[in-house]
């Protein structure tokens, strides 16, 4: 048969020695890309630019406002556990697709409410269906990029990761001027707005997405979360550390530091662009380093970010903080999925996947209520970052000592 002449011709992948079908189009990894968009960029790290807001007039301590953030990583956590079973059961095609509606909903009903009990549902809800997205367009994403160069998967997940940047950019251009305006209710309700647009971007690219491997109905698994271990150990103290910064920083430099409204747009602005940008800078330096080393460098260098605004005060700081954290704190993502691509068979990559994305959600459940209480503390927000830096250099430590996965 002339598979040159095929709708979707099958390859083999001279890497693996996987059959596979030929890789989609650039623009459809873009696509999926609005996965974590909605469900990072807009769905968890856009509350910390409304948090300076939303904390005076709903009367919150910092514990309360970081509960706000663990009730969606518990969620996220719950997704991510449920995500790779829901996949296999309904396709990574409509769960990806329901996922993101069910976030976009979510995030809007935001600005609806000042009940904290609901808040925190909606948060809960968000971090759920945010997660089964995220892991279902990961491993569609995997499905795609198969083929090709060593550095191919690496940049192309890191492009995936990135729509993530995307959403911090376009939240910070679109609601940090209009704050002071429109309150935070009304920047929620454009959240979820822009959104249900995002939404509609990644269900187009699904219609030239590759289905993604599945392993056999029965039979053992054919993978075991012993040797990336220390991966998990890893990413679990990164979800803690960078998401105490996340959560926190904007607050910080306001109410701290004193930045005004236009200098903490750009702030933001910088973080979200510097990721984006990070997803063709990493990609050829996650692909030559082994094991673990990748990871820990990345690692390494969002704490040095995190831990600028720290040591040094002004906007040049924050703009220096913003460059090193939004350049490399995606890269993580990428880094960490590049490695259970070459630890694990193609068929495994979505629970591999899955497993870390648990791993990231338990961090993600300790980090903003441990800062957060440590902010309500005699030494304020400092000591909370602090803290983040802390997790931040154990997660390079622990990641420094993974080794590479044998060859097959």
């Amino acid at each position: 048969m002339n598979t040159e002449k095929c709708a979707d011709p099958v390859v083999h992948d001279r890497h693996t020695g996987v059959m596979h079908h030929a890789s989609a189009p650039l623009w459809v990894v873009f696509g999926l890309a609005m996965g974590p968009a909605v469900a990072l960029g807009f769905g968890r790290f856009a509350y910390a630019l409304l948090l300076p807001a939303m904390r005076p007039e709903l009367g919150w301590s910092f514990a309360d406002a970081g509960a706000m953030n663990t009730a969606n990583a518990v969620g996220y956590l719950a997704g991510a556990w449920l995500a790779a079973p829901m996949g296999k059961k309904f396709g990574d095609k409509r769960v990806f697709a329901a996922g993101l509606l069910a976030t976009a909903l979510a995030v809007g009903a935001v600005g609806l409410t000042a009940h904290f009990m609901t808040l925190l549902a909606l948060r809960l809800a968000a971090g759920f269906s945010g997660a089964v997205a995220f892991v279902a367009g990961a491993g569609l994403t995997s499905a795609a990029a198969a083929g090709g160069s060593k550095n191919r998967a690496p940049i192309w997940l890191g492009i995936y990761f990135s729509g993530a940047g995307m959403g911090v950019a376009v939240s910070a251009l679109a609601l940090a001027p209009l704050l002071d305006s429109i309150g935070w209710r009304g920047a929620w309700l454009a959240l979820g707005a822009l959104s249900l647009l995002a939404t509609g971007s990644g269900a187009l690219a699904l219609r030239r997405a590759p289905a993604a491997a599945r392993p056999p109905a029965h039979g053992a698994p054919t993978w075991s979360p012993r040797f990336m271990a220390r991966t998990l150990c890893a990413y679990t103290l990164y979800g803690a550390g960078y998401i105490a910064y996340a959560t926190f920083i904007i607050a910080f430099l306001r109410d701290g530091q004193g930045l005004n409204s236009g200098q903490i747009s750009v702030f933001w602005s910088i973080v979200g662009f510097a990721s984006v940008a990070a997803a063709f800078l990493w990609g050829p330096v996650i692909g030559r380093l082994p094991g673990g080393a990748g990871t820990a460098c990345i690692i390494a260098l969002v704490a040095i970010g995190a831990a600028v605004p720290l040591l040094w005060s002004g906007p040049a700081a924050a703009y220096l903080s913003a460059l090193l954290f939004g350049g490399s704190f995606l890269a993580v993502i990428a880094s960490v999925t590049a490695f259970a691509r070459k630890a694990t068979p193609q068929r495994d990559w979505t629970a591999a996947i899955a497993a870390l994305t648990v791993a990231f959600g338990i961090g993600q459940c300790v980090g903003p209520v441990l800062s957060g209480m440590v902010s309500d503390g005699a030494s304020g927000m400092r000591a909370g970052l602090w803290l983040s830096v802390v997790m931040l250099l154990a997660a390079a430590v622990v990641a420094a000592s993974q080794g590479e996965p044998p060859r097959s």
